[in-house]
């Protein structure tokens, strides 16, 4: 059951990877989708971000379809919210801030962090030779 739902969750991380490459590609700020939705920004950086997305989008999928995949599915969305908590850390977040809180972006990294938990308890408990 548990590997059901696994498959399902990472389904679920494709299709969002999906819609955040494609609101990076067409310059889309929205929250959850853009997660620095309100920060100046390059148009051609947004566009390597939604093929870098894509990645993500891939590797999801992978998956899915394979369960040794998943580690590393796991180890690329942690070393992302690890890396967005530093982000909303940083000194040069907070220069171009001007005094604006961080909160959107910490609750956004937050539900990349839940995420990651599902998918770990999920993982942890499905079989892992290949469905």
């Amino acid at each position: 059951m548990k590997a059901q739902w696994l498959r399902y969750m990472l389904g679920v991380g494709v299709v969002y990877f999906c819609l955040m490459a494609a609101a990076h590609f067409m310059g889309l700020k929205y929250p959850l989708l853009f997660v620095y939705y309100d920060t100046p920004f390059y148009a051609y950086q947004d566009k390597i971000i939604s093929f870098a997305v894509l990645a993500y989008a891939s590797l999801f999928y992978a998956a899915i379809r394979h369960v040794q995949v998943v580690p590393m599915a796991l180890f690329a969305l942690g070393v992302t919210v690890l890396g967005l908590a530093a982000v909303n850390v940083s000194s040069d977040l907070q220069s171009v801030l001007q005094g604006q809180g961080t909160l959107m972006y910490w609750f956004q990294t937050g539900f990349f962090a839940v995420y990651f938990l599902v998918l770990l308890w999920l993982y942890q408990g499905s079989p892992k030779s290949q469905s």
